[in-house]
């Protein structure tokens, strides 16, 4: 089926009057989001993914692109059940599961416990997973991984948050805080359902964003209409987003995101199966299986002081200069620019930082410039150039733009 309407740009002339209101309503949107997601993943880009193949155009009313984002921002689904397939591919070297072990230590709570969300859900980051959803309300709310002869769940129940692994017969319980009730108490490093991955994409729509209606889809057995947004800017590694959005309800029920450089999709969001009735409420019950090793977390509004193993390099050992952090640029090509204190690339010879740095230089590309001399670290989506001199320059965009960017600051 043929898009409903030709290309164009929001926030641009020619759009309706109520612009600012849609925008208002985008930004509401957060309020409404389905709160399948307990916890997020400490990645740049991540996702569920291929829902089953669509299986035909079906015939719908005609809707702008307008009124599908209004529709996203206004719906109030509560209540929902559901499996889907989660695959991310971010064009990473296999280094024998080295990437894997690296990726997990690094989140790794201080309890070290094998059922912490915070290193588990980080082997999300690349492969293809299935995974099991329910929610009923801002309060219930439960994720399962499936694995080989094996479960990772999180349970969200009340103030209360377990996470178990059947593998190790390990749990990881947590309580937030009395003011976090009603929210979800989940890191949000990153979105982690279609509807969040939406969310997100949603608020880089601006003039440098061109958003159509791009026809019609089926996506776990029900009609969804397909929202298509790209860049307009050069510099991006960003090609196209698509949305499928339930014509019913208004709930994103496909996410997509293609690079630019082509082939398969970074993220692929999408149900394979899903319901709006009520789950049953024993769905939320957990009460830790006998024998197994329970590790008590600290609260949520503590969680972000969580001290890494000191066999990689700590967010401060690399980033010292945050407080500093700055963008250059605007929309799709935002580069976000820091010091790390002049320490630059951790030093491959030290025993502490050898295999962390062995990792990066696997991805590495070394670049000169008005700047000096530096490491473009690349993925399919993210990149990011580390200087010798420690300063860093990161964002889904070319090495070409990095390069440029470090060379204008100098």
């Amino acid at each position: 089926m043929a898009p409903y309407e030709s290309d164009r740009t929001a926030g641009a002339e020619g759009l309706p009057d109520e612009a600012d209101d849609v925008r208002a309503g985008r930004r509401k949107a957060a309020r409404y989001v389905v709160p399948v997601a307990v916890v997020g993943v400490a990645a740049a880009t991540i996702g569920l993914v291929p829902a089953l193949a669509d299986s035909g155009d079906p015939s719908l009313p005609k809707i702008t692109a307008e009124q599908l984002i209004e529709k996203i921002a206004k719906s109030d689904v509560q209540q929902l059940s559901g499996t889907v397939k989660v695959s991310t591919d971010l064009g990473l070297p296999s280094l024998g599961g080295l990437e894997s072990g690296m990726l997990s230590g690094a989140t790794k709570g201080s309890g070290g416990s094998s059922a912490d969300p915070q290193s588990k859900l980080m082997e999300l980051a690349s492969g293809t997973h299935t995974v099991r959803v329910a929610a009923d309300g801002p309060d219930k709310a439960k994720v399962s991984v499936l694995e080989n002869a094996a479960e990772y769940s999180i349970i969200h129940n009340g103030s209360d948050v377990w996470a178990y692994d059947s593998k190790s017969n390990e749990v990881y319980h947590s309580t937030a805080p009395a003011a976090e009730k009603g929210r979800e108490k989940a890191p949000k490093d990153v979105p982690t359902t279609p509807k969040e991955l939406a969310d997100e994409a949603l608020k880089s729509v601006d003039d440098t964003t061109s958003v159509t209606v791009d026809g019609t889809a089926q996506v776990a057995g029900r009609d969804a209409y397909k929202l298509l947004i790209k860049p307009k800017q050069s510099g991006s590694t960003v090609g196209a987003i698509t949305v499928a959005v339930d014509a019913k309800t208004g709930v994103p029920l496909k996410f997509t995101l293609v690079p630019k450089s082509g082939g398969a999709a970074v993220v692929d969001a999408g149900f394979t199966q899903v319901a709006f009735a009520k789950p049953a409420a024993s769905t939320f019950d957990f009460t830790p299986p006998k024998g197994a090793k329970v590790t008590e977390g600290k609260d949520s509004k503590d969680t972000k002081d969580t001290k890494a193993p000191e066999s990689a390099p700590t967010r401060g050992d690399l980033g010292k200069g945050l407080d500093g952090l700055k963008t250059i640029g605007k929309g799709w090509s935002t580069i976000a620019e820091f010091d790390t204190g002049g320490q630059g690339m951790p030093p491959g010879s030290s025993s502490e930082g050898g295999n962390f740095s062995g990792f990066l230089n696997s991805l590495g590309d070394h670049v000169k410039g008005k700047f000096g001399s530096g490491t473009v670290f690349s993925t399919r989506l993210v990149n990011a150039l580390i200087t010798d001199d420690g300063k860093v320059y990161a964002g889904a965009v070319t090495k070409d733009a990095l390069v440029k960017a470090a060379n204008a600051a100098h």
